[in-house]
C-alpha cells in the first residue's frame, strides 16, 4: 500500500548501475519498492515481520574503503534507509547469459528447493555468505582458467575456478538462522552452503568491488535538512534535527518500526534515522569500558561483546536471525525498551549505562549536552522512558570484564562520566575470586524466535561467598528489569545450595509476569527460579544441562 505522505528521491545501485526513484514516501518498505516500483517479484513477502527470510536481499556499503555485504529483511526495512547503498536481489546475481551464481547452482545440485517460495531468501543469504567469506579467498580469474581446449566446468570457460574458503556446516546454521523453510528439513540447504565454495564462479557473476565503491562514492546522498526521511551524517546534525523535529519517528535499523508499518499500518510524516551519524558507527575501547555507538549494528555490537566475553557467543547467535542482526542496532533495541528485548537483561547484568544527548542552544550557537544513567533506570513503563523529546540515546557503555559492575546492594548507583571518560570499577580482589556470567534465553524455537523469558546473571564469588551479583530479567515485567531483591538475597551469602533455594523463591516472587501467546505467568515464574538453579549447577561444573553442550545428529554427521 502506497503512503500519501510527502516523498523524496531514492537512489541506490543495482547491478552496478544507479537506480533513481522519485516520490518515495518515508514509510514505504524496501520490499514494496522492489516489487511494486521495480517489479522485482522474485523477492517474496512471507511473514511481513522479519521472521521468515523470504524477502531477504543483500546490501552493500563502503566501510573503511572496502565493500561490506549484509543480508537484511526487505519487508521491514524502510526503503529510504538504503539511499546511497548497493542492493542485490535474487534477480541480480546470475550472469547475463543465464549462468548461475554458485549460491544458486549449489541449491540446484543439492536439491535445496521444493515449493520454492522461501528459496530466493535462502539464495540471498547464501550470496551474502559467499561474498563475505568465499569471494575474498578466490584465486584470480587468470590463474583459474582451464587451458585452451580443456573441458570447462559448469559456468563457462570464463568462470573462476572453485577453491575459495569453504563454509562449515556450523557457520551455515548460524548464518541461515533467519531463513525458514517448511519443506526441505534444511539438510539439502546446508549441503548447498557447504558446496558453493567449490563451484566455479562465472565471470559475469563476480562483483567488481572497485567499480562498485567508485559508483557508491558518486552516488553519495545529499540532504537539505527538510526531507521527510532524514539521515544526518554527523552527530551534531542528528541532534539538531532531533531538536527541530521532536515528533519525527526515530529509527535505528527499522526492525521494529518497520513492523509497525506492515502489521499496525502506522504512517509517519517524518522519519529521523540515526545510523548514518559517523560518530555513532563506532565501538570505542577505554581502560574500564567499551562504548557502543547507537548506529552500530547488532551483528557488530555482539561481536564486540563476544570479543570481551567469549561465553556470550551462543547467546549472540540466538538474538533473532542474522538478517535482523545485520539491520537492527543495539542502540535501537535498548531505546525501544521492549520487555522481551534480549539485549537489555544482559546489559543490565553487565552493569551497562546509557548516554543520552541533545542539542543545547548557547550564545555561540549551540553545543552537545549529555547525561548518563544506568540502563535499568532508563525505563518508566511499557515502552516508555525518561528521555526528553529532544534527546537521543547515543552510546551504551559496557564495563570490561577486568572490572566489576557496582554492588547489587539497594540504592541508586552513582552516575558515571561522559562516554569518553570511564569511572573506576568497583574493585573486587582477584586472588581466589571466581567470575561467573551466564545468560539464558527461553523460547519456543531455538533459532530466530522471541524470548518467553530471558535471564542474565553476573556474579563474583570469593572464598565461597557471593561478593558481587547483578541480575537482569526480560519477559517478566512491563520493562526489562533488574532483580534487586534477589541480588540482595544473594549478596554476602555463602554460595551453596541453601542460599540458591532461598534466592530462587525470592526471584519467583519478585516479578508478576503476564500470560500471553508465548507463555503463561506461572510458567514464567517457574522458569525464572529454574534458571537460577541451573546457574548454580553450572557453577559447580555440571555442563550437560544446557543447550550449548548439545549437538544435533546433523552437526555430528
Amino acid at each position: 500500500m502506497k503512503s500519501q505522505n510527502p516523498a523524496q528521491t531514492l537512489r541506490f545501485l543495482r547491478r552496478g548501475q544507479p537506480v533513481v526513484l522519485g516520490h518515495v514516501a518515508p514509510d514505504r518498505t524496501l520490499l514494496e519498492v522492489l516489487r511494486e516500483d521495480l517489479h522485482l517479484t522474485a523477492t517474496k513477502e512471507g511473514c511481513g515481520e522479519g521472521d521468515c527470510g523470504a524477502c531477504t536481499v543483500v546490501l552493500g556499503e563502503a566501510v573503511n574503503g572496502k565493500l561490506q555485504y549484509r543480508a537484511i529483511n526487505s519487508c521491514i526495512r524502510l526503503a529510504a534507509s538504503v539511499d546511497g547503498m548497493a542492493v542485490w536481489t535474487a534477480e541480480d546475481i546470475a550472469a547475463g547469459t543465464g549462468e548461475l551464481h554458485p549460491a544458486q547452482e549449489a541449491m540446484v545440485q543439492c536439491h535445496g528447493s521444493q515449493c520454492g517460495f522461501c528459496t530466493p531468501g535462502f539464495v540471498m543469504s547464501l550470496f551474502g555468505m559467499y561474498q563475505t567469506h568465499i569471494a575474498p579467498t578466490l584465486p584470480t580469474a587468470c590463474g583459474s582458467l582451464p587451458p585452451e581446449g580443456a573441458h570447462a566446468p559448469r559456468g563457462g570457460p570464463s568462470a573462476h575456478g572453485g577453491g575459495g574458503q569453504g563454509i562449515t556446516r556450523e557457520q551455515a546454521q548460524v548464518d541461515l538462522s533467519g531463513n525458514l523453510c517448511r519443506c526441505t528439513g534444511y539438510r539439502p540447504i546446508l549441503d548447498a552452503a557447504e558446496k558453493m565454495g567449490s563451484l566455479p564462479l562465472p565471470a559475469d557473476c563476480a562483483v567488481d568491488e572497485a567499480a562498485t565503491l567508485a559508483a557508491l562514492k558518486a552516488l553519495k546522498p545529499k540532504q537539505t535538512g527538510d526531507e521527510p526521511y532524514l539521515r544526518p551524517t554527523t552527530l551534531a546534525a542528528l541532534l539538531q534535527q532531533r531538536a527541530k523535529f521532536p515528533k519525527a519517528q526515530v529509527v535505528a535499523g527499522c526492525t521494529d518500526v518497520g513492523l509497525w508499518v506492515t502489521k499496525m499500518h502506522k504512517r509517519f510524516e517524518r522519519v529521523l534515522d540515526v545510523t548514518a551519524a559517523r560518530e555513532l558507527q563506532r565501538v570505542e575501547s577505554y581502560p574500564h569500558h567499551i562504548a557502543i555507538g547507537a548506529a552500530v549494528s547488532l551483528t557488530d555490537a555482539f561481536a564486540a561483546l563476544v570479543k570481551e566475553r567469549p561465553q556470550l557467543k551462543t547467546f549472540s547467535q540466538r538474538f533473532a536471525g542474522l538478517p535482523v542482526r545485520n539491520s537492527g542496532t543495539l542502540g535501537g533495541n535498548v531505546a525501544n525498551g521492549s520487555p522481551i528485548g534480549d539485549s537489555m537483561p544482559l546489559l543490565i547484568a553487565l552493569g551497562a549505562s546509557v548516554v543520552l544527548m541533545r542539542w543545547k542552544k548557547t550564545a555561540a550557537g549551540g553545543e552537545i549536552a549529555h547525561r548518563e544513567l544506568r540502563l535499568e533506570d532508563l525505563y518508566t513503563g511499557y515502552r516508555t522512558n525518561v528521555m526528553r523529546a529532544d534527546e537521543l540515546l547515543c552510546w551504551i557503555k559496557v564495563p570490561r570484564p577486568t572490572g566489576h559492575a557496582p554492588s547489587a546492594a539497594p540504592g541508586r548507583p552513582k552516575p558515571a562520566s561522559a562516554p569518553s571518560g570511564g569511572s573506576e570499577p568497583n574493585a573486587v580482589g582477584s586472588v581466589g575470586a571466581e567470575q561467573l556470567l551466564r545468560v539464558y534465553k527461553i523460547s519456543k524455537r531455538f533459532d530466530d524466535d522471541i524470548s518467553a523469558v530471558c535471564l542474565a546473571i553476573q556474579m563474583t564469588v570469593k572464598a565461597g561467598v557471593v561478593q558481587q551479583v547483578s541480575i537482569g530479567a526480560g519477559g517478566v515485567a512491563a520493562t526489562p528489569a533488574r532483580a534487586r531483591q534477589t541480588e540482595a538475597a544473594l549478596l554476602g551469602q555463602p554460595w551453596n545450595a541453601d542460599t540458591v533455594m532461598a534466592a530462587t523463591a525470592t526471584l519467583r516472587a519478585e516479578f508478576q509476569p503476564i500470560s500471553d501467546m508465548r507463555a503463561s505467568a506461572a510458567y514464567r515464574q517457574t522458569v525464572l527460579g529454574n534458571l537460577l538453579r541451573r546457574f548454580w549447577l553450572e557453577s559447580q561444573g555440571l555442563q550437560g544441562i544446557n543447550l550449548e553442550s548439545l549437538k544435533t545428529l546433523e552437526v555430528l554427521a
